[in-house]
């Protein structure tokens, strides 16, 4: 799906969300990227093969701090 040179991380890669914007909807609180990954607002995501990945979102500063 992507032809960016370098190609861009698949949908099963760990870095994933490196991927390029191909659609976003901030109103809707969602994008596409290039390898068919949809990223939600929250930091959820849906991978083309229907998968979900829970939202992954970073502690508070005060519990990194800790």
């Amino acid at each position: 799906m992507c032809t960016h040179k370098p190609p861009c991380p698949s949908a099963d890669s760990t870095d994933r969300e490196a991927a390029h914007l191909v659609a976003h909807h901030p109103e809707q609180g969602w994008s596409l990227l290039c390898n068919g990954v949809l990223l939600f607002e929250d930091t959820g995501e849906l991978l083309p093969d229907g998968q979900v990945i829970a939202p992954h979102r970073p502690g508070s500063l005060a519990t990194v701090a800790a």
